[in-house]
Order: structure tokens, then sequence, then C-alpha cells
């Protein structure tokens, strides 16, 4: 049967809708805490604790993918109603993270909204960014090559056993800093930033602050408001919960005339004024220039509908006591651990000393699904809202017959 465009949106915004219904067997679901297992069919395929590599996405989210999908291939959604659903997932984007729409633009991936910053600031011999050894290789990418090409001085704070504070970076930061820029949420360690400290520091010397996020929003409350933060990215196929191709980017509203566009394209265009002239979008809606990848976006709205429905407050008092069992269980196994003592994320990482294929071997016998980082000599485990204690226990069982 033929799926109009009236059917395609009734179903995407069902498929939005939390559900009683469970995709699982009852056995399977084990013990419940958020009463989300029943959505994830992540659980009837392994013990999965590999959400800080790719979060598995509730299958509210994966109908609305699918959906789109089957629209697109029966009788296609228009420009317009995709546009429509782009300006939905700006507006619960912003309230899941405090901001307001205007400060909300969409871009494809997370490393684009650093570049879009770095090169509007337009970095300079004498200027100096501040980072830390705990970020994303992109950014060491970024000001490498600003370093090499513009005489760019990269300031790079070292970690004190796994953390870092705003009074490390104050050692390297001066009046010719124009940016400290940080992983909200390591994704090698776990290691949360302050991001106030952070922010007035940064706002002490005339500088600013940028983040990735990525490894923090929908696992930890943000209030963009309360923090002060400048401008940060996050892909959506990790905590989230969507897909691929679409990043939203938040710029603070005082700033955005500041952040100028690197690129022009039809989406920029707010009016026509007749003649080839056009006026252009002025809020965050100018970072979208071109067609965005649709599928994506709409698997992103139902994932942002589904954590706001649960509250990712919940899902942070749920899964970093998680994180903090699954350390105190490797430190008493005695087993190295990168991440801090009472780190507030839901990410643990151990060097686990072993021989990387026997450790391989036993994860996959115990149907375990964890990253091994730094050519397998870590560990690296995520508790997502679908975890439970049992989860962390499977996963402490293996590292214990290996210890």
């Amino acid at each position: 049967m033929a799926c109009t465009r009236r059917e395609f949106i009734g179903t995407v915004t069902t498929a939005t809708a939390m559900s009683a219904v469970s995709c699982a067997p009852t056995d399977r679901i084990g013990d419940n805490p958020l009463g989300v297992r029943g959505d994830f069919p992540a659980i009837l395929e392994s013990v999965y604790l590999d959400s800080p590599y790719i979060t598995p996405s509730p299958r509210q989210a994966v109908d609305a993918a699918v959906a789109f999908a089957e629209a697109k291939g029966r009788d296609p959604v228009s420009l317009g109603a995709m546009l429509e659903e782009s300006a939905l997932v700006r507006r619960r984007y912003a309230q899941l993270v405090g901001a307001s729409e205007a400060e909300v633009g969409l871009l494809f991936a997370t490393s684009e909204g650093e570049n879009i910053v770095a090169r509007a600031f337009d970095l300079r011999a004498g200027d100096n960014v501040v980072i830390d050894d705990l970020h994303y290789d992109t950014t060491y990418v970024l000001y490498r090559h600003l370093a090499e090409t513009r005489g760019v001085e990269l300031r790079i704070v070292e970690n004190v056993g796994g953390s870092l504070t705003p009074d490390n970076f104050a050692q390297h930061v001066d009046g010719r800093t124009r940016l400290i820029s940080v992983s909200w949420v390591s994704h090698q360690n776990g290691f949360q930033h302050d991001l106030k400290g952070l922010a007035d520091l940064a706002h002490s010397v005339g500088a600013y602050l940028y983040a990735d996020a990525i490894q923090g929003v929908g696992m930890l409350s943000l209030d963009v408001r309360d923090v002060g933060i400048d401008f940060f990215t996050a892909g959506t196929y990790k905590w989230l919960l969507g897909g691929f191709g679409v990043a939203p980017f938040y710029v603070r509203e005082a700033l955005l005339d500041s952040i100028a566009v690197d690129r022009l394209g039809a989406l920029h265009v707010a009016e026509h004024l007749g003649g080839y002239r056009y006026g252009l979008y002025d809020d965050a809606r100018k970072f979208g220039y071109a067609t965005l990848a649709f599928g994506a976006v709409y698997q992103l709205r139902a994932g942002l509908d589904y954590l706001l429905q649960v509250g990712v407050e919940n899902i942070e008092r749920h899964t970093v006591p998680l994180a903090h069992r699954l350390r105190e269980g490797w430190i008493e196994q005695g087993y190295t651990v990168p991440t801090p003592e009472d780190n507030r994320s839901a990410i643990v990482t151990i060097d686990h000393g072993k021989d990387v294929d026997a450790v391989r071997s036993a994860l996959n016998a115990a149907n375990v699904k964890v990253s091994l980082k730094e050519n397998g000599t870590q560990i690296r485990a995520g508790a997502a809202l679908f975890n439970n204690s049992d989860d962390i226990e499977r996963l402490l069982e293996v590292t214990a017959a290996l210890a």
C-alpha cells in the first residue's frame, strides 16, 4: 500500500512517541530502571557497553528513519516539509541544552563547527589557542595546520591524573589567547570538563570557549545559560540517539554576528528582494546553506523527543553511578584506570596490560561490546540509558578472568 506524505508525517510523529509496547521479550529486558530497555533492540544482540563509539538508536528513531526512506521510494516528502522538520529539530535541541532556537544551526559533523569558529576568528601570528591532551584528533589537526600556515601558537595543557581544572589552563592563558577549546567529555577517558570555570577563564582575558560536545550532550544535563559557553557542536550518532550526517551547532546569540559563514547557498535565503537580491538569515540558520541529510534529521527528531521524555537528568542520574561501579570494580581487580575518581560522566577507560588478542577473544566469547583503544591496549566502556547493573557485572566478570 502506498504511503502518502500525510501518512508519512503521521508515521514519524507516532514513531517519536514513547510506547509501552516492547520490541524485546520480557525475559531479556531484566532490570529496567528507566523503563527503556524494551525500546532498544541492541539488548537482544549483546551486552552493549560501546555507546561512546556509537549509541544504538531506540526503535522510535529507527522507525522515523525507515518511514522517511520508504516515503522517498513511494511519494517523496517536499523540501518545505523537510525544512519544517529541521526547524523542529533545532527547537527540540535548544530545549535540551537550554538555548534559544535562534542559537542552534545544523551542520553535517562535529568537526565542522570548530572549523567554522576558527576561520571566523581569522587567527594570525601572535594569537594563541589553548587546548588539552584529552581532546579529539580533529582539534590537533586544525590548529597544527593554522600554526604551520599562519603562525598561530598552539598551547597544549597536559592532564594531571586523567583530569584538568581551569587552574591548569590558566597557566597557559594570556592576553593573546583567542580561544580555549576542549572536548566537554573526553573520548579518551571520559573526563568531564568544568565548562563554567573554563568559560569564566576565557572571558576574563577576552577569549572564547569552544567545546566538542559529542560525548556529553544527551548523556549529561547542560544549561548553556548557566555555564556561559560560547560555541559547541555535537554529532548525533552517540548519546543523542540519532544517525550520521547532522550535527547541531550552538553559537551564543551575542556572538552570531561575529561568526561569519564561510560558504553560501540557496537555503541561506530568508527573503527574495527581487532583481536577484536576497535577504539572508542572521541567526544560526545561516550555517545551513544547503540540503541536509534529511533522513538523519527525522531520526534525530525522534531521538530528541525520546530524550526529552525520559529526561537527560534521569539518564545522568542512572548512568554515572554505573560508571562509578565499573571503575571501582576495575580498581579492585588491579587495573590501571586513567579515568579520575568521582568523574561525572558515564565513560570509563582502563589500561588492561594483557595480550590484546586474548582480551578481544574473551570479550567476544562473552558477547560484550566495548571499544579497544590505543592499539587495543585500553578498554573503554560507557553506560547508556538502556544499560543496567547486570551489564556492568558481566563486563567485570570478563576482566576479572583476565586479571
